[in-house]
């Protein structure tokens, strides 16, 4: 790859990875816009790992509490809302997990089309504004009850269709359920960890079955630029959310939509 793929391959994955726009649909835009052939697994797994550092970097301390509450709650020694939020992270992934194994793969063969990636920018973008217009939650994250996680974790389960966003069907299913637009987002961001490792470390094993050798300097490039522009995203998408709100985000899954219609409708 040239430095140009490197760069801009970085930057969508950080910064796409956590705004609720969908990283799929740009990353299959990407080849069309360009005569650039496959980055290959090795980058992705490169991009992976960026992503992976700027959250776990970014909620550094919260993850901690969270880690060591957790240990406390599973040895018997009292469960506080630490502990309760890092079980809620646990039981919002079971769903997600359970159908990416089972159906991955066939998800990614059957609707992996621009068609299919409109739709899912569209009907879900149209969901997101819904909820962040209808729904003023007044709770934050550790006031979530067992519910709440798994309902959010049923969602999220749904952004194996190209073109939902993970983050953006989290969020959308947080806001329905009361939780305030901060609160919405930082779950989905902690829900992000056990994703991306578990996605990240199937890549890896397919990455480590195959002979095509590795360009460690274009992995180290990736792996810095999507962790820092990932990072970035994270701490002012917060404050703009704060500020702002969704729909900004929903404006653009519409347009981006009605583009993919457009170029292969």
């Amino acid at each position: 790859m040239d430095w140009l793929q490197i760069v801009l391959l970085s930057l969508i994955q950080g910064l796409t990875e956590f705004l609720p726009i969908s990283s799929s649909a740009h990353l299959i835009l990407l080849p069309v816009l360009t005569d650039w052939s496959d980055q290959g697994l090795a980058f992705d797994v490169a991009l992976h790992l960026g992503s992976l550092a700027a959250v776990v970097l970014y909620f550094r301390h919260e993850l901690v509490t969270m880690v060591g509450s957790w240990g406390r709650s599973v040895a018997g020694r009292g469960t506080d809302e630490d502990a309760r939020l890092a079980w809620w992270v646990i039981l919002a992934t079971v769903p997600v997990g359970l159908v990416g194994l089972a159906f991955k793969d066939s998800i990614e063969v059957v609707m992996r089309s621009p068609l299919v990636l409109a739709g899912g920018l569209i009907v879900f973008g149209l969901l997101l504004g819904f909820a962040d217009w209808r729904h003023r939650g007044a709770r934050n994250e550790y006031r979530m009850h067992w519910r709440d996680a798994l309902w959010i974790g049923l969602a999220q389960a749904m952004a194996l269709i190209p073109g939902t966003s993970r983050s953006g069907i989290t969020m959308t299913a947080a806001l329905l359920l009361g939780l305030n637009r901060e609160a919405a987002a930082r779950f989905s961001f902690l829900l992000s960890i056990p994703v991306i490792v578990l996605a990240g470390g199937l890549e890896a094993l397919s990455l480590a079955e195959s002979p095509v050798p590795i360009a460690w300097l274009d992995l180290a490039a990736g792996t810095l630029l999507s962790g820092i522009s990932a990072y970035l995203c994270i701490h002012f998408f917060l404050v703009f959310i704060k500020r702002i709100g969704m729909q900004p985000f929903v404006v653009y899954r519409l347009i981006l939509g009605g583009a993919l219609i457009w170029l292969f409708g």
